[in-house]
């Protein structure tokens, strides 16, 4: 017979997540993210006002770019992939303008 207190244990037991995926180093700077989401238009202005050329990937329409960010287990957008290697998830301004500047 199994208590009460094991059953609850084996009820509520996390499932370790798996290990990611590293994100690809893409030839160019590129942002995912959704036409919907606030955080990236807001970083898509920041680096439009810099002059920062850059591909966008919109999430809603890329199921592969989508099942990639999950696969490295990025689950909040935007996401900022630089060519050097850096991986930006949901910027703030100050990590956006650290960014620019290191661009420029």
């Amino acid at each position: 017979m199994v208590n009460l207190s094991d059953r609850l244990r084996r009820l509520f037991a996390v499932t370790p997540a798996p290990d990611p995926v590293p994100l690809e180093v893409p030839v160019e700077l590129t942002v995912y993210g959704a036409d919907w989401c606030g955080d990236c238009r807001r970083a898509k202005g920041h680096l439009d006002s810099a002059g920062v050329a850059y591909r966008w990937v919109d999430l809603t329409h890329d199921r592969e770019a989508k099942a990639m960010l999950r696969a490295a287990g990025l689950r909040a957008i935007p996401v900022i992939a630089t060519t050097d290697g850096r991986v930006l998830m949901e910027p703030s301004n100050a990590q956006l303008r650290r960014l620019v500047a290191s661009l420029a």
